[in-house]
């Protein structure tokens, strides 16, 4: 953000014989805003782009194309309650390699759930977040409406993939931590069941 006083010499006096320069003459005074700057750099570019049908075409942000050093350092100035995508809170604690090894598990869970009957991605999730994938069919049933069976990515084990059956009724849902290698061998039963 920059400040900028228009007039160092508004108050002073006439008779003061020596005049301070103005300020625009000069350079300006900056004062980064840490937060703003994050939300630009988790801000996708593109403007009107469409909607993402997978978590590759929702890279659109400085965050995923910058290099992963600069993301990391404008991360930690920010502080760790930031929002941000999975794999960037895992990669600043240490337990992923790479950005790239992030992307390979969404690419991954995309390659199994983009060829399957049924699951949609939603890429609006909370701010800086990747998105998720549901199982639509598994919206209704014989008991009304129910939370979809969901996939989504996750920094709280080292699986990366959490899966959260379809809920009806009151409580919270609980989620099921997997790898995608164990997503793969568990697809058929989740779809029957969902």
């Amino acid at each position: 953000m920059t400040v900028l006083d228009p007039d160092l010499n508004a108050g002073s006096s006439a008779s003061e014989s020596k005049e301070l320069p103005r300020q625009r003459d000069h350079a300006l005074r900056v004062e980064p805003m840490m937060a703003l700057e994050w939300s630009h750099a988790i801000e996708p570019a593109g403007g009107g782009v469409g909607i993402a049908a997978t978590p590759a075409q929702s890279r659109r942000a400085w965050i995923h194309r910058a290099d992963e050093q600069q993301v990391l350092v404008l991360y930690r100035a920010v502080g760790g309650d930031a929002p941000a995508p999975w794999w960037l809170r895992a990669l600043d604690r240490g337990e992923l390699p790479s950005r790239a090894a992030g992307f390979a598990v969404e690419d991954e869970v995309t390659a199994l759930l983009v060829a399957r009957p049924g699951w949609v991605f939603v890429p609006w999730a909370a701010d800086g977040e990747v998105g998720y994938w549901e199982f639509v069919p598994s919206e209704s049933g014989v008991y009304g409406p129910a939370e979809p069976t969901t996939v989504q990515f996750t920094d709280r084990h080292p699986g990366w993939v959490d899966l959260i059956p379809a809920h009806r009724g009151p409580g919270p849902r609980q989620p099921v931590p997997l790898t995608t290698a164990e997503l793969r061998e568990r697809i058929d039963d989740l779809e029957r069941i969902g």
